[in-house]
């Protein structure tokens, strides 16, 4: 009886080994399997489009693919799953901001006077060239009148101590250059009448151009001789002046305003012109002077507030011997000089540039006198400062 239930035993318990060593074996990895299939993650997502200036030439495209590692395996075996591998860096790129504009006073932006041509070209400064070496500043006027300029405004001591007041501003202002004083002589002064002559011009003295010379000399100051014609064509008037023109501190000052030739008007009703080529004569009669007497060159001031006081200005000629100052010579306000300035002198590139000051004209309705610290941000800076 013993026999009979051990065989049965045996039987179930050979069964149950049977399907617990299948258990064992098999029913875990299906479990896995199962498992993997559902919670596998969603492929990614392909990376947004790289900007073009970064995206990699077909020669970079093949090396980044040769250089790029196999699936590093797990500790089992397995290649890590795409969740695993190192995420790469987005570059972020930061919009550069842009400078802010930056505005510009009338007269004062250089990107301006780059466009129509300054700093203008010329040749290089002879030995004994006053520029672009010293600044000048000049007083203006005749000692036979007081309503002239500041020249004659004032009794001589006065008006040389009034002129160094300026010197020393302008010494002030602007350290990195010299300032050479000087006096602006009206030597032929335009006329309402015509005169015995009938030309409308009065030319002074040779004893008061020499007494003003005297008083230049004195002071260590050069002495321009300013014209204007009326009437009287430049060729014949400037040669008259040879015999001061051979020093070497007398230079030349031409008026458009009071030459008439053209207009045939009075002096003082219209506003005068000279073309390029009357500025030529007087540069190439200067030039000649300073050959024949072997002088240092020569500076020629012309006096100019519209355009058309200086006809064909491009057609100025040039020269190593005669240094050429267009000068802003209009009276008014600060804003409307600055306007004459950008239009008139900036616009149309020659070779240095002046700038007129009128110590009555100029604030006689209100308006401030410019300083020296004004005009020193203009450009180009003037270099010749004249004071009425």
């Amino acid at each position: 009886m013993s026999v009979r239930l051990s065989a049965p035993l045996l039987a179930i318990i050979l069964v149950l080994s049977l399907a617990l060593t299948f258990c064992l074996n098999d029913g875990p990895h299906r479990l896995n399997a199962a498992e993997t299939e559902k919670t596998k993650p969603a492929e990614p997502a392909p990376p947004p489009p790289t900007p073009l200036a970064d995206r990699p030439t077909t020669a970079g495209k093949a090396a980044a693919t040769a250089k790029q590692p196999a699936d590093k395996p797990t500790a089992t075996g397995e290649p890590a799953t795409p969740a695993e591998q190192p995420a790469e860096k987005e570059e972020v790129k930061v919009p550069k901001k842009k400078a802010p504009k930056v505005k510009y006073d009338t007269g004062e932006d250089p990107e301006f006077a780059k466009k129509k041509g300054w700093p203008a070209k010329g040749p290089e400064p002879l030995p004994g060239a006053i520029l672009p070496h010293k600044r000048i500043v000049a007083y203006y006027g005749n000692p036979q009148s007081k309503r002239m300029g500041v020249l004659g405004e004032y009794p001589k001591d006065e008006m040389l101590r009034r002129l160094k007041k300026e010197v020393a501003k302008w010494e002030k202002a602007d350290p990195s250059l010299p300032v050479q004083p000087a006096l602006h002589l009206v030597a032929v002064v335009a006329q309402g009448a015509p005169g015995k002559a009938g030309k409308y011009r009065m030319i002074m003295p040779d004893a008061i151009v020499n007494k003003v010379y005297d008083w230049a000399k004195e002071n260590k100051a050069i002495l321009f001789i300013d014209i204007q014609t009326g009437h009287s064509n430049i060729r014949s008037i400037l040669p008259r002046f040879e015999w001061l023109l051979k020093n070497p501190d007398v230079h030349v000052g031409m008026d458009p305003e009071f030459n008439m030739i053209k207009s045939g008007r009075k002096p003082g009703t219209k506003i005068g012109t000279y073309d390029a080529s009357d500025v030529n004569y007087a540069s190439g009669f200067l030039a000649d002077l300073v050959k024949k007497y072997k002088l240092p060159p020569k500076i020629l001031i012309v006096h100019r507030f519209t355009r058309n006081m200086v006809t064909n200005a491009k057609k100025i000629v040039l020269r190593p011997e005669v240094q050429i100052v267009m000068n802003m010579d209009g009276w008014g306000a600060p804003w409307l000089k600055r306007d004459s300035y950008r239009d008139y002198i900036i616009a149309e590139p020659v070779q240095y540039t002046g700038f007129k000051l009128f110590y009555h004209n100029d604030t006689k309705k209100g308006d401030p006198l410019m300083t020296p610290q004004d005009l020193l941000r203009l450009v180009p800076k003037p270099i010749y400062i004249q004071y009425q």
